[in-house]
């Protein structure tokens, strides 16, 4: 049940994250619910949910939808769920028999200490050794990532009480009000506006077992952060920001996958980004970007190329940030001629290769 157990708290998560309150213990019934209908049909396990955590009239709607987004479509077939709840829902959610040798508190440890044992065991599977079932199930708990990028200050100005600049023509409305005596000045500060975050993904054929997991992020970061732009390359640079922009995830991977006409084959690091500093540099949306290049550094073509791109691009980006996810074990050593001219043009240079490290890399790209 480790696998059913992974996808009832992921999906507990979802439903908070939409703003539907669910606590532990009911997290816990639902558990014990679905444990007893075993094998569960979808339609066993919506009910189950509905009475086990308790859910409002008002949040129907939201639960309905996350259900949908994240049990249907194992179920392709499946576009709705039946409103006539089993007759065994209301037994199965009930409280479990007393005959199990132990009291409900220590049940409830228990379930509590192996859900949380298969997320730590998820965190840490690594992107190339993971199935379909656990790249769906990181999916979602990417969901849960907000990548938090700097702030930069911006030309125009808003009102602000605590501002060090003088707002003349509001100070002279207000001295209407008091027979033209400046009484009550306004202020007013620059305003601040978050800093575009550009993701640029290797997707050859030495990155093929991290490709759909790191597009997998960008689609959540394209979701929670306001201003991203993505950018793909084997053997030239192709922008997939458009197709990243779909609703569904599965979708959206499909999409970009199929753009990118070089994927799974050659490496050509420094002749793309080229094509990124010459299209986008200077005054385009490199310019003060948080820029997180996913490679392995294996570069195939001239590394004189790479050192210099991966030159220009640092002038250009406020941070250049390297993912590599062979950094994820410890007797790396960045050796690879790609890797070894562009290292001192990075600012940080971190791992890539399971959901951890890319929940830390949300740490380094917004500076910590």
């Amino acid at each position: 049940m480790a696998d059913g157990r992974t996808d009832l708290a992921v999906f507990a998560r979802l439903l908070r994250a939409a703003g539907v309150p669910c606590g532990t213990g009911q997290v816990l019934t639902l558990v014990e619910a679905v444990d007893r209908l075993a094998p569960a049909a979808a339609a066993d396990v919506y009910w189950a949910g509905r009475a086990a955590l308790g859910i409002r009239p008002a949040d129907v709607a939201a639960y309905d939808r996350v259900f949908r987004a994240w049990f249907l479509d194992e179920h392709p077939g499946s576009t709705t769920v039946s409103l006539d709840a089993p007759t065994d829902v209301a037994e199965a959610s009930g409280p479990p028999d007393a005959g199990g040798g132990g009291t409900d508190e220590e049940a409830g440890e228990e379930l509590v200490g192996a859900v949380a044992s298969d997320l730590d065991v998820l965190r840490s599977r690594r992107f190339d050794r993971a199935t379909d079932e656990e790249l769906r199930a990181m999916r979602a708990l990417m969901a849960d990532l907000v990548l938090r990028v700097p702030r930069r200050r911006a030309r125009r100005t808003e009102p602000d009480r605590h501002g060090r600049r003088p707002d003349l023509r509001r100070s002279m409305r207000r001295a209407v009000q008091t027979d033209g005596e400046l009484v009550h000045r306004a202020w007013r500060r620059r305003r601040s506006r978050p800093r575009r975050l550009v993701l640029v993904l290797d997707v050859s054929g030495s990155m093929a077992g991290y490709a759909r997991a790191l597009l997998q992020f960008a689609f959540s970061a394209r979701v929670t952060t306001p201003d991203v732009e993505v950018f793909a390359f084997g053997t030239r640079l192709t922008r997939l920001t458009p197709e990243l922009s779909a609703r569904d995830v599965d979708t959206a991977v499909a999409s970009a996958a199929a753009r990118v006409v070089d994927w799974d084959g050659g490496t050509r690091i420094g002749n793309s980004l080229a094509t990124l500093n010459r299209r986008y540099g200077r005054q385009g949306l490199l310019r003060g970007a948080v820029v997180v290049v996913c490679s392995d550094g294996l570069e195939r073509g001239d590394p004189a190329v790479l050192a210099g791109e991966a030159a220009r691009l640092s002038r250009y980006a406020h941070r250049l940030v390297w993912v590599n996810p062979l950094k994820g074990d410890e007797r790396y050593e960045p050796l690879a001629r790609g890797m070894a001219v562009a290292l001192p043009h990075v600012d940080r240079f971190v791992a890539g290769h399971d959901l951890a490290s890319l929940e830390a890399l949300a740490d380094v790209v917004g500076g910590r």
